[in-house]
């Protein structure tokens, strides 16, 4: 595979999957990112495998934790890939390790006729594409007052992106259907350091078999080959889910009875008491919550009428709405939805006009989908994940 380098607007539709999209998509009236400069204040260089990226959109953490800048997931629904963070628990496999892309196995087990495709057999399949939220579990994670481990993500661990694979439900089918007293879809990634026990340091991780009708293996993000940054040539992904359970690199898909038992499912990403041990009965990462928050403005603006805007999403629970706040929540107006709706997995913008006198402000967004509204405050867990609480995102503005 050859390096992606800088993909754009065109590259975006030359897929083969977005072509067949494109419909669903044209209507965006703006693909072009928002022009702010980050440079002065991220002076990091960009990793070298990544260096196809808009290093002005991105906040670099560390090798593998990449954020994307509040203000840089772009002016259109869709993220441009250029733009999305990155967040490996592994390295990314390199070309070398991939090897001949069509040639990527996939084995699948649980069913009634056990069977391993290749990449090549996959692409000539029906496919689907899913436009959705890609979101890491630690999204918001820098506002934890008690100084969890990890990336301090701020709301850039988070990105509206459209996959394109063959559905996981087809592939069952194809091979006979699905084993008796199957519960859960597990997903193995190739990409675990050999010298490691794959139980320790392999990313395997399980989801419900409620998630089966809208699973994808996918090969495509925003309608190019999905990067190795993102898990290409081949990741399994679950809309609606946390983006630990899109699983890269994918290389083996089981059906089973029962969770995977390696340590990246049994004792990581749980949601567990502060300075607790995190067991397999505390819950897992698995469906997000309602959540939204402001993109623009989000430090200085002039008085008079004041746009604001943002993005609100789901699990893929339909969103009634969004309301916005310029008293700490004390009182709330509806915002208005604007743009295409790409489904129930992807985010929708929203906007709110306000006529603001000179001053300070602190803006808050809120957004309610058919199973509850975004809380005030963060639910308290030992490793910062799961926050939707709408104080911590909201913005402090001066009005000159």
């Amino acid at each position: 595979m050859k390096k992606i380098k800088n993909p754009n607007r065109r590259s975006f539709l030359t897929g083969s999957a977005a072509i067949a999209g494109v419909a669903a998509i044209s209507s965006i009236s703006n693909f072009n990112i928002v022009k702010a400069d980050h440079t002065s204040a991220t002076p990091k260089a960009t990793p070298e495998y990544i260096k196809w990226k808009n290093r002005n959109a991105l906040i670099i953490h560390s090798e593998g934790t990449i954020e994307t800048h509040r203000d840089m997931i772009g002016n259109g629904i869709i993220t441009p890939i250029e733009n999305v963070y990155v967040r490996n628990n592994v390295k990314s496999l390199t070309d070398e390790q991939i090897g001949n892309r069509p040639d990527w196995k996939l084995e699948v087990q649980g069913v009634q006729k056990p069977r391993t495709f290749t990449l090549a057999e996959l692409q000539r399949m029906p496919f689907k594409i899913t436009p959705m939220v890609l979101q890491c579990s630690g999204n918001g994670r820098k506002f934890f007052s008690h100084g969890p481990s990890g990336t301090k993500w701020d709301t850039g661990a988070a990105a509206c992106v459209t996959f394109s694979g063959v559905s996981v439900k087809y592939l069952a089918e194809l091979c006979g259907g699905l084993s008796a007293g199957v519960k859960f879809i597990t997903g193995t990634g190739a990409d675990a350091p050999k010298e490691i026990d794959p139980k320790e340091g392999a990313v395997e991780r399980s989801v419900p078999i409620s998630t089966y009708e809208n699973c994808l293996l996918a090969w495509e993000i925003n309608g190019v080959s999905i990067p190795n940054a993102h898990g290409g040539p081949l990741r399994l992904v679950v809309p609606g889910y946390y983006g630990i359970n899109n699983i890269k690199h994918i290389n083996k898909l089981v059906f089973a009875e029962k969770e995977s038992d390696f340590k990246i499912m049994s004792t990581h990403y749980r949601i567990n008491k502060i300075d607790s041990k995190a067991t397999v009965n505390d819950d897992t990462c698995w469906e997000m919550n309602v959540k939204s928050w402001i993109t623009s403005p989000l430090t200085t603006t002039k008085s008079g009428k004041v746009v604001f805007t943002g993005v609100a999403f789901s699990n893929g629970t339909p969103l009634k709405g969004v309301a916005l706040s310029f008293d700490e929540g004390k009182t709330w107006k509806s915002a208005k939805f604007v743009g295409p709706n790409l489904g129930k997995f992807a985010w929708k913008q929203f906007q709110f006009e306000a006529n603001l006198e000179k001053g300070n402000y602190t803006v808050a967004s809120r957004a309610t989908d058919e199973k509850g509204t975004q809380p005030k405050l963060r639910f308290e867990n030992n490793s910062g994940y799961s926050h939707n609480g709408w104080l911590d995102h909201s913005v402090k503005i001066t009005v000159a």
